[in-house]
Order: C-alpha cells, then sequence, then structure tokens
C-alpha cells in the first residue's frame, strides 16, 4: 500500500527526500492531535499523510513551510534601520554662521561641502623670462 501512495506522490514533490521529509512532519501533526482530510480506513499516520499528499488535500507547499517554521529556533523580524545623522550635522558651535540645522543636506550643501575637501586643482606657471 505505501509503495502505491508514495508513487502517487511523486508527480506532487518531486524529489523523493522532500517527500519523506513533507510526510514525516504531516504524520506528526496528525500524531499531535491535527485533523486529518481524509478517511483514515484502518491505515497508520505516515501512510494518512502519504495519501494526503497525494490526493492534494493538503497542499505540499504549505507543508514545507510549516516544516520549515518548525526547524527554526530563531525568527528574524524586519525592523527598520536606524537614521545615521550626516556628518557636521551635529556638534557644530552656534557661532558658525553657515550651519545647517536641519537633519538634511540640500544637494547644493553637499557640493559645496565636496568643493571644501577636494584639494585646489594646481596652475602651471609659466616659465618666467
Amino acid at each position: 500500500m505505501a509503495r502505491v501512495t508514495v508513487e502517487d506522490c511523486i508527480d506532487k514533490v518531486e524529489n523523493r527526500f522532500d517527500l519523506v521529509l513533507l510526510a514525516s512532519h504531516r504524520a506528526r501533526m496528525i500524531s499531535s492531535g491535527s485533523q486529518i482530510t481524509i478517511d483514515r480506513d484502518n491505515d497508520k499516520n505516515p501512510v494518512v499523510s502519504l495519501r494526503e499528499i497525494a490526493e492534494t488535500t493538503v497542499s505540499p507547499g504549505d507543508l514545507k513551510e510549516d516544516l520549515i517554521h518548525s526547524l527554526q529556533k530563531y525568527v528574524e523580524v524586519d525592523e527598520p534601520e536606524p537614521e545615521v545623522p550626516l556628518i557636521g550635522a551635529g556638534g557644530v558651535d552656534s557661532d558658525d554662521a553657515d550651519v545647517v540645522t536641519s537633519d538634511r543636506m540640500t544637494e547644493e550643501e553637499l557640493l559645496k561641502g565636496l568643493e571644501g575637501l577636494a584639494p585646489p586643482e594646481e596652475v602651471p606657471e609659466e616659465d618666467a623670462e
């Protein structure tokens, strides 16, 4: 009975290793009290789980997601990254006349600051006669 069930499941889950993982996870779910979606017919939990996969009463994709979630030790949460203050925005003396008071710089202010960082271009000196 189980061999026929495995052959029926191959078109639903192509990799036999994945099929074994999904069916064993579903069998554990049934053992822990999850409702079965087909008639038991005096079959054990692994055979019932294979029959559920073969008849697509449970989705292999959903089983895979549930299996992955059950194996995760740490759940990764997407948190927004903290805003980084701009260079020169804080810690400036109050007696500077051209202090930027906002946290954002305009493009002109950025270009002005970059011009101050670049070394001046050397003008070639003409030979003195």
